[in-house]
């Protein structure tokens, strides 16, 4: 398993559209991914959950991913939740 803190990047935080963006790139990944938020674990590849979250610009995020892609599946969402790659 690995683990990964993040600070939200995107200007609007994590509405509608960047979540549906978000919740694509993770299911991309074979791995299994979580974000951890004030308490909260919501599985990345949730649209519903993920929506829950909440998240605005500036806010940390932990990124958990497990299995044979983990590396890689976070740091694509690093890479997407830090503005670097839309």
């Amino acid at each position: 398993m690995t683990e990964k803190t993040v600070t939200i990047q995107l200007e609007k935080g994590l509405e509608a559209r960047p979540v549906a963006v978000l919740v694509q790139k993770a299911s991309m990944h074979e791995s299994t991914i979580y974000l951890h938020s004030e308490g909260k674990r919501v599985n990345a590849k949730s649209i519903m959950g993920m929506m829950s979250l909440g998240l605005n610009m500036g806010e940390d995020v932990m990124i958990e991913a497990e299995g044979p892609d983990e590396t890689a599946a976070i740091e694509s969402l690093e890479m997407y939740l830090t503005g670097q790659q839309a």
